[in-house]
């Protein structure tokens, strides 16, 4: 049964922590079925490492990658075991986009999870280490924030790529770059700047190499029409075309993640409700900053899960 003014979102890098999803899965055994199924694919045992990450390998983007679809994808067949309710929209940010295309039936999980982990292998070796980076700006407007990047480029490559919240953007690009943004942006007033705990500057032009390296990957693999209406990171609007589908993924490599627009854009369809599928709570976060009119849940754990769930039932 869909739910005409019911959204769900699926986070992305960053959402992970040891541990996650340990009591969901005590209580629900698809969770480690799914987790077994990346496994399979991976060649690694993903749960295990989840629980019990003791070198920080799962902030590594080749796992972060598959290990987040996973959670997602599990949590979402949690969701379909409890309900028969279902969204009437998907949207995820940045990598969750892919976790939202999996929901929708456009690709299968299995061909997700080996797509994502390229994904984040050729993202990661797009750009040497210690050569990009990325940082989040507060409390400067759009504008300012891209003025900010034109005046610190010189020859080097830097830029707004996550348009996360009203006065929140996160920048990347050449290290040096970024640095030059950061001071540029401090003088504009910015309240705070974050640098972000990654190894590469995420959807900016030097993800071009990456990007061709997974639509070569993807000439191999069958999208489906959406059975779930998709909002898109690249264009904040929705695409029924699964041949289409496959170039806004590739373009969302190196593109800006446009996720108030996103989030403007659901608004704009109805959409009062969005039920957070995935580790944490950052999306229902911006969400609140975004449009205080979508009333935000969570689904991580058996109690927020099984709240959620009463709450529509």
């Amino acid at each position: 049964m869909s739910t005409q003014n019911l959204a769900f979102i699926f986070p992305g890098q960053g959402a992970q922590s040891q541990g996650m999803l340990a009591e969901l899965a005590a209580e629900h055994s698809i969770v480690e079925q799914t987790f077994a199924e990346a496994s399979d694919v991976l060649g690694y045992d993903l749960w295990a490492l989840s629980q019990n990450d003791e070198d920080g390998q799962i902030n590594m983007t080749e796992i972060t990658q598959p290990l987040l679809l996973t959670a997602s994808t599990a949590i979402w067949r949690v969701w379909q075991s409890l309900s028969d309710i279902r969204p009437n929209f998907v949207a995820g940010h940045s990598l969750g986009e892919w976790s939202a295309l999996v929901a929708a039936g456009v690709v299968e999980f299995k061909d997700a999870v080996a797509l994502v982990r390229n994904r984040g292998k050729y993202m990661q070796e797009a750009v040497p280490a210690g050569v990009g980076s990325m940082a989040a700006l507060i409390g400067l407007s759009d504008q300012d924030v891209n003025d900010a990047c034109v005046e610190a480029a010189g020859d080097q490559v830097v830029a707004a790529v996550n348009y996360n919240a009203p006065g929140q953007v996160v920048i990347a690009g050449h290290k040096e770059a970024v640095d030059r943004a950061a001071v540029a942006a401090k003088a504009k007033g910015a309240k705070k700047v974050m640098p972000l705990a990654v190894s590469a500057p995420f959807h900016t032009i030097l993800m071009k190499p990456a990007s061709q390296r997974l639509q070569e990957d993807l000439q191999s693999v069958e999208f489906k029409a959406p059975e779930i209406n998709i909002i898109h990171n690249v264009s904040a609007a929705g695409e029924p075309d699964p041949e289409k589908i496959k170039n806004i993924m590739i373009q969302q490599i190196y593109l800006p993640v446009r996720w108030v627009e996103c989030v403007q854009a659901l608004a704009a369809n109805s959409i009062e409700m969005a039920v957070e599928c995935g580790p944490g709570k950052v999306l229902s976060g911006m969400n609140k900053r975004i449009d205080k009119s979508i009333k935000s849940y969570q689904t991580d754990a058996p109690d927020t899960i099984a709240a959620t769930v009463q709450s529509f039932a």
